[in-house]
Order: structure tokens, then sequence, then C-alpha cells
């Protein structure tokens, strides 16, 4: 993986471990040669993976919307920072770059990202990793409720499997650098409408 895209909150949240890891994951991807993909921001968990990295010498590229760049959200020292016209602009290009994703706690817009994500990976449009940190138990719930969506077979075992998760950082790199997408023959077929 040459580019790991970041999806998190621009917020820092109640947890005070959640900047503190997400500069740590900054700082080990950039260790490893791996440029970090993000929302652009200073502010909150993005902030914190972007300095992070930064300061251990790190490839940091923000994607950020040019009505959040109005707002002086925008980090002043990243690699590159590409400023779109949209939120779906973002995400598509935010894709493009990136060889693989990892979701760190944020609210809705993490969870958009992280459920368009496997969506598409689920239909075929790209077979990247998709990592899910689980700092501190953040996810724990949700991780409970793709279970429940497995069980009662509203998504394949395969496609459950889709998201790797951990809740350390080179475990979680680990998994996602050993990741094969799955080839299951979708539900619905042309031929089945």
């Amino acid at each position: 993986m040459k580019r790991i895209t970041v999806f998190c909150g621009a917020n820092d949240g109640s947890d005070p471990g959640f900047r503190d890891i997400a500069s740590r994951l900054g700082k080990t991807l950039a260790e490893r040669n791996i440029g970090i993909v993000y929302g652009g921001a200073r502010v909150g968990i993005m902030g914190a993976v972007a300095d992070g990295a930064l300061k251990a010498g790190g490839e940091v590229n923000g994607i950020l919307p040019y009505f959040l760049s109005a707002k002086e959200i925008a980090h002043d020292g990243l690699s590159t920072l590409i400023v779109v016209d949209s939120m779906h602009e973002r995400k598509l290009k935010m894709y493009e770059l990136s060889d693989g994703f990892i979701i760190l706690p944020g609210g809705f817009g993490t969870m958009d990202e992280l459920f368009e994500t496997l969506t598409w990976a689920q239909l075929g449009l790209h077979q990247n990793p998709v990592g899910l940190l689980n700092i501190n138990h953040y996810y724990d719930d949700l991780i409970s409720f793709v279970r429940k969506m497995t069980d009662k077979k509203m998504l394949r075992e395969e496609y459950s499997g889709m998201l790797l998760i951990s809740d350390d950082i080179e475990d979680l790199l680990i998994r996602m650098s050993g990741y094969e997408a799955p080839d299951v023959e979708k539900w619905i077929t042309p031929d089945k409408t």
C-alpha cells in the first residue's frame, strides 16, 4: 500500500485516547513510507492524524471542499491540499488516490464514508482493504450490528469479512496488507431481475 485514506472526525470527541492513537497512526504510516489521504482539516482527530505523520516526515494529502476551506479549517502544513467543489467530489478523489482505507472514530460523515467504501467494494468497484481501528471500544456496537446484518441474512458472510477490525494499529496494518477481496456471485444479477 502506497497511500491509505483515513476517515475520521473533525472534532476530538470526549476520549483523549482518540487523538493520541490518531497521532500514533499518522506517525506509524509515515515511518512505513505510506502516504496519507484525509479530509484536509487541521482540527479534531483529522488534524491529529496529519500532525502525527508530518512530524515523522510523512506525506499527507488533504482533500477539502471549498465551503469548508472558506471556514479556515484547512491544514496549512500538508504535502498537498486539493480543494474540490463538493463532498461527493472529495470522496471520489480520496478513493482515486488510495490503496486502502482506515476508519477512526467519527460521526455521521465518517459513517457515510465507511459504508460507501464498503458498498463500493461489495459491488466490485474497488478491491482495497477497509480497516476499522476500534479505539477504546468505540465501534463495538457497530461491529455487533454488522454481525446482526449477517445473522439476519441481510449481508452475506463473505461481505462482512470485507471489514477488517482491530484495536491495534500494527495488527490492522498486517490484516490490510494480506487482504484479498471476496470473489462472490452477486445475489441479484441481470437474469434474476
